[in-house]
């Protein structure tokens, strides 16, 4: 049965963690493309970067811009890695998305409290190298 997906939360892209790469980035996604920069992003420890909502006062779209350059200082590996480019779904079930994953053998990995005391992520790769992330919204 498929994951019940609720629609597109956020693509995740990578920039070099510098304070002037952060600069640049904000000047592209803010400045050039006029799109409003969330000052709600919490902070990640040792992740510098920002978040860009694409409809101004909705935090309903993003794009997450995370400074990292390699495997990020919050990465358990090469591939667990939250600051590597992906796509984020709102799903109905996080549960049953983890069921489903697990019943069709889809490895997958669970960051807890990254963006906060109470997130749950769950991300893992479409067989082809990308990688996906799954979240249930709040209640």
């Amino acid at each position: 049965m498929p994951i019940k997906v609720l629609g597109l939360l956020h693509s995740g892209v990578r920039i070099p963690p510098g304070d002037d790469d952060v600069t640049k980035a904000r000047a592209v996604y803010g400045d050039l493309l006029g799109l409003e920069v969330d000052g709600e992003r919490p902070h990640i420890p040792e992740i510098p970067g920002f978040w860009v909502n694409l409809h101004a006062g909705d935090r309903g779209q993003q794009i997450h811009v995370f400074g990292a350059d390699g495997q990020s200082p919050r990465a358990r590996s090469a591939t667990q890695d939250p600051t590597r480019p992906h796509l984020a779904f709102a799903v109905e079930d996080i549960d049953e998305a983890k069921a489903e994953l697990t019943s069709r053998g889809i490895e997958f990995w669970i960051f807890e409290s990254l963006t906060g005391a109470a997130s749950l992520q769950v991300f893992f790769e479409d067989g082809l190298g990308n990688m996906i992330e799954l979240q249930q919204p709040p209640s």
